[in-house]
């Protein structure tokens, strides 16, 4: 296939110390994320000067080769760049993480050859904007990559793509973070990359030595991989891979389809790594010591998806939290923001905020402030608060009026109305009384809710059963509405008249092309969820 360059990584060895090991690895398929698109009647153009921003120099020795290519990467993938994939549909095959190390702390995986449907959707996306429609004219991207890196590079010039880099180069690069090595502080590094010709690519990397840190060079399943030491890279090749690791495996799965880019990493281990170069709090490495987080960028013909989970968390959400309100608001919402079981997870915290608040990093003035908001007022901390916030709390812009000179601005409360409604006069009079001056609040109360919200005629919009639920626009930005317990909504086609006219030409035709915005998620014991979706025209 034709694949993404992946410019130098310093390397100082002598060719004949490196070792091959080979075994056979199960294929791992596109995942249950995966649906079928319509495949693009010819390939997509290329042009080499629209890639994106210039990327960083690499021209230093160390690890700056490794960011350099990792920037560049993401570059051409998110940027302006990755649509040339999809001129073969292939995908599959062996990945990054299964001849790196199953000791890997951290991963990031970039995949120039994914399942079909992600090509294809990237494909339809790029035609949507100037900066990637009429970008790659071109029949080699990796050759306009290694350019663009080579312009930041005196070394790299030296180098010929077509000779030196092209006959070995693959498409799929893995970089990962190991412990430190006994004695040491800072963490290791272990770079994978896909390669076709074991012997072009051994010279190849030679003559990209920039004279930097990853002087280890070793293969596996048609991978190089990179390390610090020749001793490093030669135990990383006989060790399990990281793809049997179950935490890893199970993450990954509930990921679901990896995408264009995906990562994981076990954030307690890793702040361990970190603490013997960087003191940690030890409160704080308790609570995320068995932390892992995962998660995918991958693409819809309608829409970007950045997705993933976390586990292990020892702050818990409520038992029951209840789902978000966000589909009952009128139709004519352009924006809104919907929390399930603050109110909960506030009581159970509450002792933590107080400890923080009065510990040597905290500050007298806020106790003070809790003491009298009860004696003068009767405002009774947390407990009011935790009336306020409820089972949920949904805040909401409409569309309508926002040329006004008050916008239509409400929060409905799902809670006792009535002791909502004295916490609220509670409120008022404290803000009376400190010279702050009290908001015109308007107020209906509901079945089970309070509404407040900056007109009366809005506060009975929010107060009836609306139909946000039932655009279509909606249901793609915030998937599994019913089930997430926490959302935040924006439909950009109802709120663009009013930032339009300060641009034009490509950059109007660009935003215009831009539907809406949606992050929603899900927490239910030590586990959330989260799915942030870009929508396009």
């Amino acid at each position: 296939m034709s694949g993404q360059p992946l410019p130098p990584y310093p390397f100082n060895q002598d060719p004949d110390r490196t070792v091959s090991y080979r075994h056979p690895v199960p294929d791992q398929g596109p995942g249950p994320y995966t649906q079928p698109y319509a495949q693009p009647s010819g390939p997509p153009p290329w042009r080499q000067e629209e890639l994106g921003p210039p990327v960083p120099s690499a021209r230093k020795t160390g690890r700056g080769w490794l960011f350099a290519i990792i920037a560049a990467v993401l570059v051409v993938v998110v940027g302006g760049g990755g649509v040339y994939a999809v001129t073969l549909l292939s995908g599959g095959g062996t990945q990054p993480e299964d001849v790196l190390p199953s000791g890997t702390l951290a991963y990031v995986r970039v995949d120039l050859d994914p399942a079909a449907n992600q090509k294809v959707a990237l494909f339809t996306l790029a035609r949507k904007f100037s900066a990637t429609r009429d970008s790659f004219t071109g029949d080699d991207p990796r050759k306009a990559l290694f350019d663009l890196l080579g312009k930041n590079s005196e070394d790299l010039a030296k180098v010929d793509y077509a000779r030196d880099v092209e006959p070995w180069i693959g498409s799929r690069l893995g970089f990962g973070l190991l412990a430190p090595q006994s004695g040491k502080r800072t963490p290791q590094v272990a770079v994978a990359v896909q390669v076709t010709d074991e012997a072009g690519a051994r010279t190849g990397l030679a003559k990209l030595n920039a004279g930097g840190e990853l002087k280890g060079l070793a293969f596996r399943e048609d991978y190089a991989i990179l390390a610090e030491t020749q001793a490093a890279a030669d135990s990383y090749v006989t060790a399990a891979p990281l793809s049997q690791n179950a935490d890893f495996a199970a993450d990954l799965k509930a990921v679901g389809e990896p995408g264009v880019l995906s990562f994981w990493g076990n954030v307690g281990e890793i702040a361990k790594a970190a603490g013997a170069a960087m003191p940690t709090d030890t409160a704080t490495l308790d609570m995320i010591k068995n932390v892992r987080l995962a998660g995918a960028l991958r693409f819809d013909s309608g829409y970007a998806e950045l997705t993933g989970i976390s586990r292990g968390s020892a702050v818990q959400g409520p038992a029951d939290p209840g789902g978000i309100r966000l589909s009952t608001l009128p139709a004519s919402t352009s924006g809104a923001l919907s929390v399930s079981g603050l109110g909960d997870t506030l009581a159970k915290q509450w002792p933590q905020i107080m400890k923080a608040a009065e510990g040597p990093a905290g500050s007298q003035a806020f106790t003070d402030f809790v003491t009298q908001a009860q004696q003068m007022y009767g405002i009774a901390l947390p407990a009011d608060l935790v009336t306020l916030l409820g089972k949920n709390l949904t805040v909401a812009v409409d569309a309508q009026g926002l040329d006004g000179a008050v916008p239509n601005v409400g929060a409905v409360l799902t809670t006792d109305p009535a002791k909502a409604q004295e916490v609220v006069s509670k409120i008022e009079r404290f803000l009376t009384d400190s010279g702050a001056g009290a908001p015109r609040i308007a107020k209906a109360a509901g079945d089970g809710k309070l509404v407040l919200a900056s007109s009366q005629d809005y506060a009975g919009k929010l107060n009836e059963q609306g139909t946000l639920g039932d655009s279509e626009t909606f249901k793609i930005a915030i998937p599994d509405a019913d089930a997430a317990t926490a959302a935040l909504f924006v439909d950009l086609d109802k709120i663009e008249k009013y930032y339009l006219d300060g641009f034009h030409g490509d950059d109007r035709a660009n935003l215009q092309a831009l539907r809406a915005v949606g992050l929603s998620g899900r927490q239910s014991g030590d586990t959330t969820s989260f799915s942030l979706r870009v929508l396009f025209n």
